[in-house]
């Protein structure tokens, strides 16, 4: 097997001697490429962000920015990276570096404050300026604002992953909303019409630790039936935490991420079926709001950054009571298609998870894909209560899912994540709505069930009395916000 290789900036390095958990950051900085910072080791302030070249939704290639603070960088074997040092260009004669125009921007509008945070916003702000069609986004109209996107079309949200400990967020905003067209000699904007590197299958081992990325899901799947001490990663957004954090290691790192039978986004008879190693970012695209209730999660999830690598196998794989895409997929009515090597099973979600980080997932098991069955219900809200509009860990997640004709509620699911071991559904409440008119009164009978649900707990993001409070007040804001569009 070929020595496992990264290329960074147009160059290849090898990954040896890198041990198998060492991160894409500290690979980086142990070669002198220190414009990436670590900030929280945790994927929350962005001073690491790097572009990795990955598959185009629009284009043959997307520069998608990552934490590279989370990221094995045996992960990235035979992949393309670039760092904010790459972004400038050098004259062939041996001349100054010309900056990149989003480094230009940021330069001459005053968005580098102390200047630690600013190599990672200019590379979450690069993927953004490379983004297909950023551009033909229309301005708002006269007399309308829009906060969250510039007249040139970028997206803010492209930054609610990097913070600035200077608060230096008006000319960052001032510097993005500023940027425009890349030119058409611009080397990484030319690299999107060429496709991205194809994913290699990796064995790389260090003493008696290894990472491997199998080839294909059968491969995958007799790996992890004769390694069942292995660790499964995709983005490795939880996993990198626990690294980084908790200094875990394993002796064995399996990588599902790039396998292609875990990375379809198809629509059949009766359902949608999402590969579950298919990130947050692509699905978001790929369905384009027909999902709306998936589209009202996904901007609440993490953050942009976190997004481009999170994905819901993941997601569902650890087990997380407080994950904000388990109450959604509940409220879906989502079952799961589960994977080994004996052959695959499909169970709904509101089965799948039997204690704290417990589910009904065998030893050698993958989520294979996640299913969203058809027709959707039409009255749907996702409500994250959490201190941070952004970029946060919920205290209480409740999504919502109606049938509601001739005013009767015909059908109820509300999914719950921050009230128990596990995110479960409102069983209670959902019976207490249906057959039921939607009015006032019966909705506030039902927020009283609502609050009642679950065993909510205190600790630092809240107590049990406010979730509980927040459960009930979930809905009456559902009513309130809905009210009109039923009646009409």
């Amino acid at each position: 097997m070929v020595a496992a290789r990264i290329t960074v900036n147009g160059k290849e390095a090898p990954i040896s001697p890198a041990a198998p958990h060492t991160t894409v950051l500290d690979f980086l900085r142990e070669r002198g490429l220190t414009g990436t910072k670590e900030g929280c080791a945790e994927g929350e302030c962005g001073a690491c962000s790097v572009l990795v070249a990955r598959p185009g939704t629009d284009k043959p290639t997307d520069w998608v920015a990552v934490n590279a603070c989370l990221v094995p960088v045996a992960a990235l074997d035979g992949q393309e990276i670039v760092t904010s040092e790459g972004l400038a260009t050098t004259d062939e004669a041996g001349g100054p570096a010309v900056l990149h125009p989003v480094q230009e921007e940021m330069a001459v509008r005053g968005g580098s404050q102390c200047g630690y945070c600013t190599p990672g916003f200019v590379c979450s702000m690069a993927a953004e300026y490379y983004r297909p069609g950023r551009c033909a986004h229309a301005a708002p109209a006269d007399g309308e604002t829009d906060p969250e996107h510039g007249p040139n079309g970028f997206d803010l949200h492209a930054l609610s992953g990097n913070l600035c400990r200077c608060t230096g967020y008006r000319p960052i905003r001032d510097a993005a909303f500023a940027v425009g067209e890349p030119a058409e000699d611009d080397p990484l904007a030319q690299r999107r019409e060429q496709s991205p590197p194809q994913p290699v299958a990796t064995a790389y081992t260090q003493g008696d630790s290894a990472f491997l990325r199998p080839g294909t899901l059968a491969e995958a799947l007799r790996l992890l039936r004769e390694r069942p001490d292995a660790v499964v990663v995709a983005g490795s957004t939880d996993w990198g935490v626990e690294v980084n954090i908790r200094s875990r290691r394993a002796r064995c790192v399996v990588a599902v991420d790039r396998l292609p039978e875990l990375r379809e986004l198809r629509t059949e008879s009766g359902h949608i079926e999402i590969g579950a190693a298919l990130t947050l970012t692509e699905i978001e695209r790929r369905l384009d709001g027909s999902v709306p209730l998936l589209a009202q999660l996904f901007p609440q999830f993490a953050s942009r950054l976190i997004r481009n690598s999170a994905t819901l196998g993941g997601n569902l794989g650890t087990g997380s009571p407080i994950g904000d895409s388990p109450p959604v997929l509940l409220a879906l009515d989502a079952t799961l298609v589960l994977a080994d090597a004996d052959g695959e099973r499909e169970i709904p979600l509101s089965d799948y998870f039997t204690g704290y980080r417990q589910s009904v997932r065998r030893p050698g098991e993958l989520i294979r894909a996640v299913r969203v069955p058809l027709p959707l219900s039409p009255v749907v809200a996702f409500h994250k209560i959490a201190k941070r509009r952004f970029d946060d860990i919920s205290s209480v997640a409740v999504a919502f899912a109606l049938d509601i004709e001739d005013g009767i509620v015909r059908k109820a699911r509300i999914g719950l994540g921050g009230v128990a071991a596990t995110p479960i559904r409102a069983l209670a409440a959902e019976a207490a709505l249906e057959g039921k008119p939607w009015t006032a009164e019966n909705v506030e009978a039902a927020a009283q069930v609502l609050r009642a649900q679950g065993t909510p707990m205190d600790d630092h993001r809240a107590s049990a009395g406010y979730r509980s409070a927040m459960l009930g007040q979930s809905l009456r804001k559902l009513y309130a916000q809905t009210t009109e569009a039923v009646s009409s």
